[in-house]
């Protein structure tokens, strides 16, 4: 029976480095499993395969997405389950990524933990790849020795907010592109083509018919006041982002942006599906519920949520209630609170939590394809208008043209 080198942590965090006798790596893995240990690495005392060192190149281009860490989380959830050491695992996730920067990343977390890093600090050091609330899942599973569940509702979670932006980029994509077509036809008519018919006409005597020329007194007023519109634009543009940097002015902004009609629902609905489902993650994963709350509050891009759920964090340390402060204001969808109450209780908070996420999720679903209905005629109602009058003008002063060469 072969004798293997493990190196593990206890539910404490303490690292053990020991030899085992066993009948092959997994039986040894599912052994130290069963003891509460998380295994680290395991290695036969015969020999050792080399690793593959760091490729981390600053110069590889595209660099690491969230879907790479998706699949990678995937992967090693897969592996782990099936009984391989964190560390093999680590190394094969990083021959089958599909980017060298993020096979780079890999790498990089493998060679820290081979130092003697702990998972989540491995994790932790490229701050830009992974998430706060991924580093804590992530902590959660490597201190109660459930990492592969821990991987499983990070890459559950990463892939829910990878649908939904896809949602909002399909729903979006086709009305978008039909207008910028249009509007680059309709300019290059009305800049290119039609002065080029009102010269020729000018030089016979003639006058370009009425439509023609309003179309023509247009576009003149749009060419001689753009280079004013576009400079108070640019202010203005530099004004937002200066207050948008400016932590009042940001909170200000965001709360502008949830009274806006139609645009603050869909802000509201993405920000309670998104607080729901990743503090119901955390507190289902044994995150305490301040901790959770200080995690969930930096997935909130808007600020004004996020002040939110700042103030329901220190209600709790006062001893309130979780639903009290989130019901003070029409900032969440108000079935959240009403929901919070009855999950605190019942003592059944995250699963309450998590009904609540797929709800708004689905909405969110279900107001994006209304909307994408309604705006795809609207906007080709609009463009066809628009591009009929200039089509319309156009050929109305061809008409006039072959009328004068006679």
């Amino acid at each position: 029976m072969p004798t293997y080198r493990y190196i593990s942590r206890d539910l404490s965090g303490a690292v053990r480095t020991s030899t085992l006798a066993a009948g092959n790596q997994e039986m040894l893995t599912a052994e130290l499993r069963g003891r509460g240990l998380l295994v680290v690495d395991v290695e036969e005392l015969a020999g050792r395969a080399a690793s593959t060192g760091p490729t981390f190149d600053p110069r590889t281009w595209p660099g690491m997405a969230d879907f790479d860490v998706e699949m990678g989380f995937h992967q090693l959830e897969s592996m782990l389950r099936s009984g391989l050491s964190l560390l093999s695992a680590m190394r094969t996730v990083a021959e089958q990524a599909r980017r060298p920067r993020a096979a780079a990343v890999w790498n990089n977390v493998a060679d820290r933990i081979e130092q003697g890093s702990s998972f989540t600090a491995a994790l932790a050091a490229h701050g830009r790849v992974f998430s706060e609330h991924t580093t804590q899942l992530v902590r959660v599973g490597e201190t109660t020795g459930n990492l592969d569940t821990a991987l499983r509702r990070a890459a559950e979670h990463l892939e829910r907010s990878r649908q939904l932006r896809l949602t909002v980029f399909n729903a979006l994509a086709y009305p978008a592109i039909v207008t910028l077509l249009a509007v680059g036809v309709a300019a290059f008519l009305v800049i290119g083509v039609i002065p080029k018919i009102e010269k020729y006409l000018g030089g016979r005597g003639r006058r370009l018919p009425p439509i023609t020329q309003n179309l023509l007194d247009v576009s003149s007023f749009a060419q001689v006041w753009l280079p004013y519109f576009a400079v108070g634009l640019g202010a203005l543009s530099i004004a937002l982002f200066f207050i948008h940097r400016w932590p009042p002015g940001r909170l200000v902004l965001d709360r502008i942006l949830l009274r806006i009609p139609i645009v603050g629902g869909v802000l509201r609905l993405g920000g309670t599906a998104v607080f729901a489902r990743g503090l119901g993650v955390l507190l289902e994963s044994g995150v305490t519920l301040l901790e959770s709350l200080k995690t969930v509050e930096h997935l909130l891009s808007n600020h004004s949520l996020r002040a939110r759920v700042i103030k329901a964090r220190e209600t709790i340390l006062r001893g309130g209630t979780l639903a009290a402060p989130l019901a003070e204001a029409r900032e969440f969808m108000p079935m959240l609170p009403r929901m919070v109450a009855v999950g605190e209780s019942a003592g059944t908070l995250s699963q309450v939590l998590d009904e609540v996420a797929r709800f708004h999720e689905n909405q969110i679903v279900v107001v994006i394809r209304r909307m994408s209905v309604l705006i795809e005629p609207v906007v080709i109602l609009i463009v066809g208008v628009l591009v009929g009058f200039v089509y319309i003008a156009f050929f109305v002063a061809l008409f006039s043209l072959a009328g004068g060469s006679r």
